[in-house]
């Protein structure tokens, strides 16, 4: 059962990998067309939409390692909450995509929609970053 919640953690962090590729795709909003805004805005809104299921299946096969080991209650819970905002922010993300989505559609301006998932993506690789250093570097009781 180990191996099996090892190799579901690790598809998990794959289908996460939305989050570090984010913020380039997101810079090139400024630099592309009408219709190819609206096309990279609803790719990402699906693509984020991935990375939360994969954030879902963290948790729950990572909640299942951690009870396989001893692990201090600072990390779990410093862990937890990072997921929590990471979860967060990526779910915020998708309102200002949507409205670039339909500002495209409609042919209106977007640019403030489009610096918001900017600064937003951002965040977010920065959250992910140190959540993949806490992954990396557990604190054992």
């Amino acid at each position: 059962m180990y191996d099996v919640m090892i190799f579901l953690h690790v598809v998990g962090a794959v289908g996460m990998g939305i989050y570090a590729i984010l913020p380039f795709l997101a810079r090139r909003f400024r630099q592309l067309s009408t219709p190819a805004q609206e096309g990279l805005a609803s790719g990402l809104v699906t693509a984020g939409r991935i990375g939360q299921y994969a954030l879902v299946l963290q948790l729950l096969t990572g909640g299942y390692l951690i009870s396989q080991s001893d692990y201090k209650v600072s990390w779990m819970v410093t862990v937890i909450v990072l997921f929590v905002v990471l979860g967060a922010l990526s779910g915020i993300v998708q309102a200002p995509l949507k409205r670039i989505a339909g500002a495209a559609a409609s042919g209106q301006d977007a640019s403030g929609n489009v610096s918001r998932v900017q600064t937003l993506s951002i965040v977010i690789l920065v959250v992910f970053l140190v959540v993949i250093w806490l992954m990396e570097n557990r604190w054992y009781a």
